[in-house]
């Protein structure tokens, strides 16, 4: 079984995945008793990627490691070794996935952040683009890729609605 390096994530309409603040309170307007097929997702990881900051966000926004059943890796050039819920790597991120890649298991999720998704998409270390465009703008904020950003094309493989939220899945 071939393991696929997949980017899910949530974006407003104008490109942003958190306000100004670094929020994503906006985010919970949305939920309206559906996951989005959030949990169902969960069920096909095993690995998640995430740069520093947003690792240090996870843990600002949670009382508890969200993802402390899978493997969970942190991408950052000050920090080293591991702790209870993750292991950091300075690992190019080409060797990293090579190596991740060869182990069994299933997908892996890259949680984000936007600095770790330009390294990857420059790479093209991305197999597959589930995005969630969320019906609000919010004008300012984190976007959701960093610029600059190199030109690719994708592939549309699907589209599926959620009431007013649209999901696109692409493969590169």
């Amino acid at each position: 079984m071939s393991r696929n390096v997949i980017l899910y994530i949530a974006t407003s309409l104008d490109g942003y995945i958190a306000d100004q603040n670094g929020g994503v309170d906006w985010l919970h307007q949305f939920e309206g008793g559906s996951d989005f097929g959030y949990h169902e997702f969960m069920e096909t990881i095993d690995t998640t990627l995430m740069g520093r900051k947003t690792y240090e966000h996870v843990l600002q926004l949670a009382d508890e490691f969200p993802y402390a059943d899978k493997t969970n890796y942190v991408f950052s050039s000050t920090q080293t070794g591991e702790n209870k819920h993750v292991q950091f790597t300075k690992e190019s991120p080409e060797a990293f996935i090579e190596r991740v890649k060869k182990q069994s298991g299933k997908d892996i999720w890259i949680v984000g952040g936007a600095s770790l998704l330009k390294d990857f998409i420059a790479r093209d270390l991305i197999d597959e683009f589930k995005i969630f465009t969320m019906p609000i703008l919010l004008g300012d904020g984190i976007p959701l890729f960093e610029k600059p950003l190199e030109g690719k094309k994708l592939s549309l493989k699907e589209v599926k609605q959620h009431g007013d939220v649209v999901e696109l899945t692409y493969h590169k």
